[in-house]
């Protein structure tokens, strides 16, 4: 080639690569613009509502530390509220994340290959399947169960809608979640790890618990943020089964319950007025919820490295 075409080459080249850089440089700040965008809408009308200005204004403190929601008598306030949707995520999360990592070991270390494909296609289903299935699901199976428990131990339900049915509805719809990204980061794992393991003297078992998991850590707590995240903030299939109840918070697993999506969802036949936009207020809470949340699992992966190491 000669040195003409050389460099015209060298500088289409070039050219391709500011190009390409510069789009995907606008890609990342068109999504950032737009949760940007998202979030001061949220807290500009969630604000609004506390400001003198505002007809029928509410008080910020009653409205944080409030143990219960009449939207008929003008009472908000969300402090229980918050006390539900932490528990029963929490709760979900405590059931699905050693599900989720266990069944990601299994697909990814133990299982034949045709199984690892059939059980990683049907994991891929699930996490497509749309929150309203999952709801009415939940609605026609899981408060059936739960109704029929809650007999078996002298208690009674509201048909089965429950802080318990919500639990379990949470636990199913994380699962596939969890699983999908602990399989990836169970697999991206350096097969030396694991025969250096192996040639210690330590079982496939050990290797799997002490080594795999170990070093699959960061994937896997991605996992549980996304879980817990998406527990956080499932409206429409809680909505089908938690009873939004009035005051609270809720301790009675067969009681009713309601979480601050569920609070939201059901405002959303009004189009103006308080009780609109102070489910924005609901909203900024949430997501104040789930940063504390994500920075404390964040704090306990970096406490479970240091103790690692």
């Amino acid at each position: 080639m000669n040195p003409e075409k050389l460099l015209g080459y060298q500088k289409r080249k070039r050219l391709v690569d500011v190009l390409f850089r510069s789009l995907f440089k606008l890609a990342g700040i068109l999504s950032a613009s737009m949760i940007l965008f998202i979030f001061v809408f949220i807290v500009q009308k969630g604000i609004s509502v506390f400001m003198p200005s505002y007809e029928g204004s509410l008080n910020i403190l009653s409205f944080l530390s409030g143990f219960e929601w009449r939207a008929d008598q003008g009472v908000y306030g969300v402090l229980f509220i918050i006390i539900n949707t932490l528990v029963t995520a929490f709760l979900a999360m405590l059931i699905a994340f050693p599900i989720s990592v266990l069944t990601a070991l299994f697909i990814a270390k133990i299982a034949p290959k045709p199984l690892d494909t059939i059980f990683t296609t049907v994991i891929e289903l699930l996490a497509a399947i749309p929150s309203v299935v999952y709801g009415v699901f939940a609605s026609g199976v899981i408060v059936s169960w739960v109704d029929k428990m809650a007999l078996t131990f002298g208690y009674t339900t509201f048909g089965g809608r429950s802080m318990l049915a919500v639990v379990i509805l949470l636990a199913i719809m994380v699962i596939p979640t969890m699983t999908s990204l602990s399989i990836v980061a169970i697999k991206a794992v350096r097969p030396e790890l694991e025969q250096a393991s192996l040639a210690l003297g330590a079982s496939k078992t050990q290797t799997n618990f002490k080594v795999v998991l170990t070093s699959a850590k960061s994937g896997i707590f991605a996992g549980l943020i996304l879980g817990l995240a998406r527990a956080f903030g499932e409206a429409t299939a809680v909505s089908m089964v938690a009873g939004n109840k009035s005051m609270g918070p809720t301790w009675n697993p067969f009681d009713i319950t309601r979480t601050l999506t569920s609070t939201m969802l059901s405002g959303l036949k009004e189009t103006t007025g308080l009780d609109y936009d102070v489910r924005f207020s609901v909203g900024i809470v949430l997501m104040i919820t789930i940063l504390i949340s994500n920075f404390l699992i964040h704090k306990l992966k970096q406490k479970i490295g240091d103790e690692g190491k």
